[in-house]
């Protein structure tokens, strides 16, 4: 039987012109991006930020669709480590995933969080490695604009909270309050009890995890993490990235497909990224 197709729908949308996603900082620092599994045919890898990120397009509702499309109606395996993003990137995911003919087995490999925790309860199978979590809250965005403008965002927000508490709670038999109170205090889950408490249904093979943390990438974000944790604006950390990188994002690659994240790293790149730093963190350099 497809478990995934006895959870709920959840809402689709952008309702927010006041608003744009970024990924919590908290999420961000416990996020090893070089995890990740060796790939075999009809798996999809969800190791990057849900929606938009600051070195390339990310995972996205459209590049799920294709590769759903490219498997057909055959079984699929969903390999997950990211730190959430776009939550209704996410949402749309997770519909997508819900509605596929074939099997669907998530395995989340280090972290599944905010948006990218709603994707993995789309899964007719859920595995989880020894010291992964899951990650549930709110849903969480950034606004501006005035006392209405915020009023509004904060409305909009709500039904999507109450569809989230109906999928978690769907999957995992805990009573909605409770999961309320969970998302409400932003709750990490260990492996251990997402076992216990229904979040997931078994341990991923230790073979399955490929712990490799030295790509340029896996050094960017670390760097996007620290900067985020440090209070400094989105904005100015994408510039100080790109001006690393030497490019816009997702405008240069290497060969490997990899983004040149180290190859024109400069001194004078270098120094403006401390001075930076130094303007928000006073005497922390």
């Amino acid at each position: 039987m497809m478990i995934k197709h006895n959870m709920p729908v959840a809402p689709e949308g952008r309702p927010l012109n006041a608003a744009f996603n970024d990924v919590r900082p908290l999420a961000l620092d416990k996020w090893n991006g070089g995890i990740r599994a060796a790939n075999t045919d009809n798996t999809l890898s969800i190791l990057d930020v849900i929606g938009e990120s600051f070195w390339d397009e990310g995972v996205t509702a459209k590049r799920v669709a294709g590769a759903l499309r490219a498997i057909g109606n055959q079984d699929v395996i969903v390999n997950i480590n990211s730190p959430g993003g776009d939550v209704f990137e996410g949402i749309a995911i997770y519909n997508l995933l819900r509605n596929h003919s074939g099997k669907v087995t998530v395995n989340v490999l280090g972290l599944a969080a905010s948006a990218a925790s709603i994707i993995a309860m789309a899964g007719d199978e859920i595995n989880i490695g020894r010291g992964a979590f899951l990650m549930i809250h709110n849903a969480w965005t950034c606004c501006c604009g005035n006392k209405n403008d915020l009023i509004a965002v904060a409305e909009a927000l709500k039904p999507f909270d109450d569809s989230l508490v109906d999928i978690y709670s769907a999957r995992t038999g805990i009573d909605k309050d409770t999961i309320t109170n969970m998302m409400d205090n932003e709750t990490f889950i260990s492996h251990t009890d997402a076992l216990s408490q229904g979040f997931a249904d078994g341990l991923l093979a230790a073979d399955v995890v490929d712990d490799g943390n030295d790509s340029p990438q896996a050094a960017m974000r670390k760097l996007d993490a620290l900067l985020a944790k440090s209070n400094v604006p989105r904005a100015e950390r994408r510039r100080l990235i790109n001006a690393l990188n030497g490019s816009t994002p997702g405008a240069t690659t290497r060969n490997n497909g990899m983004p040149s994240a180290t190859d024109d790293i400069n001194e004078a790149a270098l120094t403006e990224l401390a001075n930076a730093v130094n303007n928000f963190i006073p005497n922390s350099l």
